[in-house]
């Protein structure tokens, strides 16, 4: 079973993280996984289950250090089990590690003024 794949209580789930543009963004979702269509059956490498509508959908912004991190529900308000929510905010915590140091280092240094030069 991939890494982004859960199964509990009979249930399979699935993360899947994609980048908005526009947004300055990854957004992380959190979703059942549905059947995949019959006719890839036969098909080589297809895999057998695709994600379903999103349950929860957490916004990483990795661009700008002033938007902090997001997580809303989806249109349905499904529930989600206690350990299903534990793994997505896992996923949800390391892709923090990964883009807010990033975005740390490139931070821009303050701007030296001309006192602050005469007081070198």
């Amino acid at each position: 079973m991939p890494a982004n794949v859960l199964l509990h209580a009979d249930v399979q789930y699935t993360v899947q993280a994609m980048y908005s543009v526009p947004d300055e963004a990854w957004y992380l979702e959190l979703s059942e996984t549905q059947p995949a269509p019959p006719a890839w059956a036969d098909l080589p490498g297809a895999v057998d289950h695709l994600p379903g509508p999103s349950i929860l959908v957490a916004v990483v912004p990795d661009e700008d250090p002033t938007r902090e991190p997001t997580v809303a529900f989806g249109p349905a308000e499904q529930v989600v089990p206690y350990p299903v929510m534990c793994w997505f905010m896992e996923h949800l915590a390391e892709e923090v590690e990964r883009c807010r140091p990033a975005m740390a280092s490139e931070a821009r240094p303050e701007p030296v003024t001309a006192d602050d030069v005469r007081h070198q």
